[in-house]
C-alpha cells in the first residue's frame, strides 16, 4: 500500500473519531440542560399551584383585618 493511502485512511479513522466524539459530548450537553430546565419547570408549576391558595388566604386575613378594625371603632 502506498503511503498516501495510508496517511489518508488514518486521517480518515482521526476525523471519524474526533467527530463522533464532539457528538457524544454535545449530546451529554444537551441532556444535562434539559434536566436542568425540567427541575426549573416543576419548580415553576408548584410555585404556580401554591400561588391561588395563598391569594385567598391573603382574602380571608384582610376579611379579618377589616373585622377587626370595624369593632375598635
Amino acid at each position: 500500500m502506498e503511503p498516501q493511502i495510508i496517511v489518508a485512511l488514518i486521517s480518515l479513522a482521526g476525523s471519524a473519531l474526533g467527530t463522533f466524539a464532539g457528538i457524544g459530548v454535545s449530546s451529554k450537553l444537551t441532556s444535562y440542560r434539559l434536566e436542568q430546565l425540567e427541575g426549573e419547570v416543576r419548580m415553576h408549576n408548584n410555585f404556580a399551584r401554591r400561588m391561588p391558595v395563598i391569594e385567598e388566604q391573603i382574602i380571608v386575613v384582610n376579611h379579618r383585618i377589616q373585622d377587626l378594625e370595624g369593632k375598635e371603632k
